[in-house]
């Protein structure tokens, strides 16, 4: 291709570059930057990712390479690609570097049978960054990287992810703590345990195992209530199998209902004892005994409740730690079932391209086999016309040699004559004849005419021009010998 001129040379402006412009096109232009190497191709590890829409394979996966040489002139290398690289219509060698300049043409891949120019033709030119920076393609590191952003925004998007700030200090534990918090007043339930046992019965069971907890458990108890609230929040809990600690749970609240119907029945004896205290007389010691027995009774109860329920919520809290374990199990397992799917979607793809694939090479199985038909018949009408040929050929000498041949000195006629019987002889053969008899050779009728047939001759004549040379020649010797006789 000769040696042409540098593509860059030794300075570029700082607002110009040069880049392949795709024909046809005001996109996906690729550019060259100055003292990079660029690759084009399918891969993955490639500058410019080209996947062709038309014909998957036609570019290979490191089609080309296009880099500066130590001069600082843009070549481009053919990288044993299976559809070739073209420049200026010229295909490349492969894995040798040819220079090219601006203007020139660049063609990736071969045009198919149904198209005329190819899917990836470029030329080279030298423009703004301005004009140049709309119409550029996303180099393949961009395109991954924008790729995996989006993926990780969706990641972080998913509602798996809503209960995060449940593991920390939150404004959705706050309220519960500070409600937990709040001592119930004695006097406050003076004369009405029933009615403040069914108000907070009424409350949501969460609020209500709060409020037991901390009066009867202790801050232990308090401090552990959050964390089992959190772990069976409806939020929290995915599909999962049903097990112990949902049972658990429901025996924790009614264990923490009794627990606070006890607490408030105790604070009533309490102030009842303290009442009575007050109206302290002789004849009521026996009912004040009494009654500081049966509230020395409800402590104890309380007492022993509160030790169940503090082992109760110790094992609630193993359960649901467990319960944890499992669900990460679960989405761990997901996730190796997601990976899977993604395999045999891709082996199906695989598959698919494969199927297209023979249905193709099928396509061209047929189409050769058809071409080859074409050809076979066209052989046998040639065959067939080149017998006819031979045919025509060997009836015309068979003409020449039986009915335009002398019969005197047996060649074809020269200057044909006919005599009055209707025979025909060369003119210089019936002149010697007469001069012995004044006979036709043939019937040996008188020759009483002579006519000369011009017809006769042309038609000699034109048929000795498609003989061989030998018989031309021979033609020629005789006729230049009988005038020379016929001179002297």
């Amino acid at each position: 291709m000769g040696e042409p001129d540098p593509l860059v040379s030794g300075q570029l402006a700082a607002r110009r570059s040069w880049c392949l412009r795709r024909l046809g096109m005001d996109c996906e232009w690729l550019q060259l930057e100055a003292g990079t190497e660029v690759t084009i191709g399918r891969g993955l590890s490639v500058t410019y990712q080209l996947i062709s829409k038309v014909c998957p394979l036609m570019i290979s996966r490191s089609h080309c390479v296009l880099k500066q040489n130590p001069e600082g002139q843009w070549t481009i290398m053919d990288n044993k690609s299976l559809n070739g690289v073209w420049l200026n219509r010229e295909r490349l060698a492969p894995l040798q570097g040819y220079c090219i300049r601006k203007g020139d043409h660049i063609q990736l891949g071969v045009p198919l049978e149904s198209r005329e120019t190819a899917e990836y033709e470029y030329e080279v030119i030298e423009e703004d960054w301005e004009s140049l920076a709309p119409c550029l393609a996303p180099k393949n590191d961009q395109r991954m990287e924008k790729h995996k952003g989006s993926r990780t925004k969706r990641k972080f998007s998913s509602p798996g992810l809503e209960n995060l700030p449940a593991e920390g200090s939150s404004d959705l534990r706050c309220p519960l703590a500070n409600v937990a918090s709040k001592p119930i007043e004695p006097e406050k339930l003076h004369g009405k345990g029933d009615a403040s046992s069914q108000s907070l019965g009424c409350l949501s069971p969460a609020l209500t195992s709060l409020k037991a907890s901390e009066r009867a458990a202790g801050p232990h108890a308090c401090s552990a209530l959050p964390k089992v609230l959190e772990l069976s929040c409806p939020k929290k809990q995915k599909a999962c199998r049903p097990s112990a600690s949902q049972n658990s749970l429901e025996l924790f609240k009614v264990t923490m209902s009794r627990m606070l119907k006890l607490k408030t029945q105790m604070q009533e004896k309490q102030i009842a004892v303290l009442n009575v205290k007050r109206q302290t007389r002789k004849g009521s010691s026996k009912k004040i005994v009494r009654m500081e027995k049966e509230l020395r009774n409800l402590q104890s109860q309380l007492y022993a409740e509160q030790a169940q329920q503090q082992a109760r919520v110790e094992q609630l809290e193993k359960t649901f730690q467990e319960e944890a374990h499992y669900l990460q199990g679960l989405e761990k397992e997901q996730g190796e079932c997601d990976l899977k799917q993604q395999l045999v979607q891709a082996l199906q793809e695989h598959q698919a391209l494969m199927e297209e694939l023979n249905c193709s090479k099928k396509d061209f199985e047929k189409i050769i086999q058809a071409k080859n038909k074409e050809l076979e018949q066209t052989k046998e009408e040639k065959d067939k016309v080149q017998a006819q040929k031979e045919e025509v050929l060997s009836h015309m000498n068979d003409l020449l040699e039986n009915e335009l041949q002398c019969i005197i000195c047996s060649e074809y006629f020269i200057e044909a004559v006919t005599l009055n019987c209707a025979h025909s002889f060369c003119s210089f053969c019936i002149n010697e004849w007469m001069k012995r008899k004044v006979e036709c050779p043939i019937c040996r009728k008188d020759i009483e005419s002579r006519t000369n047939s011009l017809v006769l001759d042309n038609c000699i004549s034109k048929m000795v021009d498609n003989l061989s040379s030998d018989v031309k020649e021979r033609r020629s010797v005789l006729i230049r010998e009988r005038r020379a006789k016929r001179l002297s």
